[in-house]
């Protein structure tokens, strides 16, 4: 772990309550170099962008990917509020961005959706990024609880 990775997770949950704020799913990302400085940040805009690939994962690396290099950010690190879903892993996993960091689980996400909700697709990221052929690393669940704060009432039954 590094001496940062525990201030920019925590500005993930920050950018999450945002997105919550302007009617989005509470999904927060941030982008981090090799040297600890902030690159950007995104929020989940689902809801606003009436797009549902919107994700703050897959925003995040839209923006990276017009701004940098594939070989400058595989020394990045993603930070998310929320362990990145499938299609937010492929889409770090193509951006060649090798480092994710997430504090709320999948599977503490869906404890806190209704349980017969369709909104569930349970596909842990380091699963997805290991069917790929380059190494990626991956920290997380961290700060469950802090990350769980996002999400409190938003979902019905909880």
């Amino acid at each position: 772990m590094r001496k940062y990775d525990l201030k920019y997770l925590r500005l993930s949950f920050q950018v999450a309550h945002k997105a919550r704020l302007h009617g989005n799913h509470p999904f927060g990302a941030v982008l981090v170099d090799e040297n600890g400085s902030l690159l950007m940040e995104a929020e989940n805009t689902v809801n606003t962008g009436r797009d549902c690939t919107a994700h703050a994962e897959t925003n995040l690396v839209r923006q990276a990917s017009h701004q940098y290099q594939a070989d400058f950010l595989s020394r990045c690190t993603l930070y998310a509020s929320t362990e990145p879903c499938p299609m937010c892993a492929g889409a770090i996993y193509w951006a060649n961005i090798c480092r994710v960091v997430f504090g709320l689980s999948e599977a503490a996400l869906y404890d806190l959706v209704e349980q017969d909700s369709e909104e569930k697709l349970l596909l842990p990221c380091q699963e997805v990024f290991s069917r790929g052929g380059k190494a990626m690393e991956v920290l997380g669940p961290l700060l469950e609880v802090e990350a769980t704060q996002a999400h409190l009432g938003f979902w019905s039954g909880n």
